[in-house]
């Protein structure tokens, strides 16, 4: 009798120890791996690259330039200068370094790694600030170039004509309306806002535009 119940614990004994083992060798698979599954999951969009809409471009510069009225051809003289500096240190097969986004109230202008990404340096360009734009230049159809109203410091201010080389001429002139929309959502929003005399129109505004449809 004693026999049969010594055999009958050791076999209740057995049996909760499988249990035991049984319910215990899960779990440090379980401890182990979700950790750095947790980890994977919140490190991975981290190093994802942001992208950014634009238009590829080449950052020809800027260059001041002088008077109030700017009309018709006014861009060609600071142009012909970015260009010739441009030219002289180009190859035959230059890059893009830069991507262009114009937004209703920004132009952003992305500076791109030699991968060809987008960096963190970035130039601002406040839309209501832009007196003039053109695709048309002789020394090449396929410059876009805008004029800027540059605050300095001091409150002081200067005429900046900025300059980009686009892939095809189609491109430039695309630019040039992308550019004369955002204008007018930026006239739109100062005019509601009481910034411009509600009797300006846009038409009479944005008569400095040049945006040519070829």
């Amino acid at each position: 009798m004693l026999v049969c119940l010594a055999e009958h614990f050791q076999t209740m004994l057995k049996t909760k120890l499988n249990v035991l083992t049984l319910r215990k060798e899960p779990l440090p698979t379980v401890i182990f791996h979700e950790p750095e599954a947790i980890e994977l999951c919140t490190t991975t969009p981290l190093m994802k690259t942001r992208t950014h809409t634009g238009c590829k471009v080449t950052y020809l510069g800027k260059v001041s330039t002088t008077g109030m009225q700017f009309l018709s051809g006014c861009t060609e003289k600071p142009v012909i200068e970015l260009w010739k500096k441009h030219t002289l240190t180009r190859e035959d097969v230059y890059p893009a370094n830069a991507l262009l986004e114009i937004r209703p109230f920004q132009v952003w202008l992305h500076h791109l790694d030699l991968k060809g990404e987008a960096t963190v340096h970035m130039d601002t360009f406040q839309v209501a600030r832009i007196a003039y734009c053109t695709a048309d230049h002789n020394v090449s159809p396929n410059i876009f170039a805008w004029v800027y109203r540059e605050i300095n410091d001091d409150l002081s201010y200067q005429m900046d004509c900025h300059a980009v080389e686009c892939e095809s001429k189609l491109e430039a002139k695309k630019l040039a309306h992308a550019m004369m929309e955002a204008f007018k959502k930026t006239f739109h929003s100062m005019k509601s806002d009481g910034r411009i005399h509600r009797n300006s129109s846009s038409e009479e505004v944005s008569h400095e535009f040049e945006s040519d449809d070829g």
